[in-house]
């Protein structure tokens, strides 16, 4: 096996595992109705840069680039889970309320009025939810809670991809 072959399983692994963290979140989002606020916004920041940053380290690694190319993008993508970890924990510490939250996090969410000639008043009236109130919560975790755990297994998945010799 080369050392090419060595980056392209955790290459492969974290690619997917950051577009099946963000699709299931957008999923619920679209699929299931819960209106994201704005701290869970941020929280996919680091899906949205480093799944294309994934993509890139595995076809670094299927097309034998430099080796040190695959590590750098990986240990990229580690950095940007460990930022997404940093989120969830504000986030989750934020419904928990151990602190407060931003002050661009609404306490109500309230449909937009149909006439038209509201509609730019309304945009800037109407906000998400509030972030102090978590959505759902899963065996004692919320979507923040679950983000921390899948940014931290992501980022040891691009650490130890690209820490290997």
């Amino acid at each position: 096996m080369t050392i090419s072959d060595r980056r392209r399983l955790p290459s492969i692994l974290v690619t997917i595992g950051m577009a099946a963290t963000v699709g299931g979140a957008l999923a619920f989002e679209h699929i299931g109705g819960y209106i994201p606020c704005a701290l869970c916004l941020m929280q996919r920041t680091p899906y949205y840069w480093g799944i294309p940053i994934g993509i890139l380290a595995v076809v670094s690694s299927v097309v034998k680039l430099p080796v040190r190319l695959t590590r750098f993008l990986l240990a990229v993508i580690a950095i940007l889970m460990l930022v997404g970890a940093g989120i969830g924990i504000y986030h989750a510490g934020v419904e928990w309320h151990f602190w407060e939250g931003p002050a661009t996090c609404a306490t109500t969410a309230q449909g937009v009025s149909s006439n038209v000639g509201d509609l730019l008043g309304d945009l800037d009236s109407k906000h998400g939810p509030s972030c102090t109130d978590a959505a759902l919560r899963v065996l004692g975790l919320s979507f923040a809670g679950w983000n921390v755990i899948a940014s931290v297994i992501l980022a040891g998945i691009a650490v130890r991809g690209a820490g290997k010799r």
